[in-house]
């Protein structure tokens, strides 16, 4: 049985070779700073570059590097679930390789750790090397958000954020397989503070958020939270239905007290535009929750895992963990 660790540090990795090193040696500095037995859990995502050649020599320098090698890319925050099956720590740290969240804070998540909060996230007071479009882009989704759920996400929030054993324990007893992790957390409750903070600009690399994936983060997020779109879609085709009903009643006077219509043409393609955009936009909503009822019902695994660096077999050291009990559920392990 290894020492007991307190602090577990993830960082879901993916083509992140022009920062890693760096990124490496700040959380090293930070975390020896704590004075505490930590870990660092790197997670590499597909990359498909030299990052997982790179933490492979970091690891064989340093102990308390472990390394989780995914067989292909399962997304950002299946990553940080990962990350969390194998974390042993007392208190586990969520951070982004790209140094946007300074290591730094870590030591005041920490602080208000020992003050007795169990959830412990940054704040961002401003976002340096950002467009304005993302910035205006990640305000309204965040606004949006907390507006059509019953759960209270905090504004202004990432993943960059302290939770205590217990939190994660609950966290990893909860199965959705598009899973929005930051709104789990608030979801399961405890008590909850946070740190501020000025988000850097990204030290190296480029975003590995563009639009498309952001939209469908967006998806996630909502559809796991709530289920207001489908009442907004109700609403939509009632007063779709009503505007149609109107629109034929106007066809109708010009038809009978005008000559400004041609026979049939103007209200059959009013009607089939209308209708159709209706049942399109019906269609498409249902579809989303659809979707995801479908990947629930598939069961995989959330994640393969090529290999682990760092660890004395394929399952963690904490005898309390369901990763021992669900390793053949969760994990399949390629060799």
């Amino acid at each position: 049985m290894k020492a007991s660790v307190t602090y577990s540090i993830i960082v879901p990795m993916y083509n992140e070779e022009a920062v890693i090193e760096h990124t490496y040696e700040r959380l090293k500095v930070v975390m020896d700073s704590a004075g505490q037995p930590y870990e660092l859990i790197f997670v590499n995502d597909g990359s498909k570059d030299r990052t997982v050649e790179l933490m492979k020599r970091i690891g064989d320098l340093d102990p308390n590097v472990r390394l989780i090698d995914f067989s292909r890319n399962f997304g950002h925050q299946i990553a940080i679930s990962a990350g969390m099956d194998y974390a042993q720590g007392d208190a586990i740290i969520v951070i982004d390789a790209d140094l946007q969240d300074p290591p730094e804070v870590i030591l005041d998540m920490i602080d208000k750790w020992k003050e007795g909060f169990e959830v412990v996230y940054g704040r961002r007071l401003k976002r340096k090397g950002e467009t304005l479009f993302k910035k205006l882009t990640a305000m309204a989704f965040y606004r949006v958000l907390r507006s059509m759920t019953n759960v209270d996400i905090p504004l202004d929030t990432g993943d960059f954020r302290l939770i205590d054993r217990k939190v994660c324990d609950v966290l990893r007893g909860l199965k959705e397989k598009n899973r929005f992790v930051r709104g789990l957390i608030s979801w399961i409750g405890f008590r909850q503070t946070s740190v501020e903070y000025v988000r850097e600009e990204r030290f190296a690399g480029e975003t590995k958020y563009p639009l498309r994936k952001m939209i469908r983060f967006a998806l996630d997020g909502i559809t796991s939270f709530s289920y207001k779109p489908l009442k907004i879609a109700t609403y939509l085709g009632f007063f779709l239905s009503l505007g149609s009903f109107i629109y034929l009643l106007i066809v109708i006077y010009q038809r009978l007290f005008t000559n400004t219509t041609e026979t049939g043409w103007t209200t059959i393609v009013g009607l089939n535009l209308l209708f159709n955009g209706i049942i399109l936009i019906l269609l498409g909503v249902i579809g989303e929750y659809i979707g995801r009822i479908y990947d629930e019902s598939k069961n995989r695994p959330l994640y393969i895992v090529r290999e682990v660096q760092g660890y004395e077999s394929k399952e963690t050291d904490r005898e309390d963990t369901r990763v021992i009990e669900e390793t053949e559920r969760v994990k399949h392990y390629v060799r």
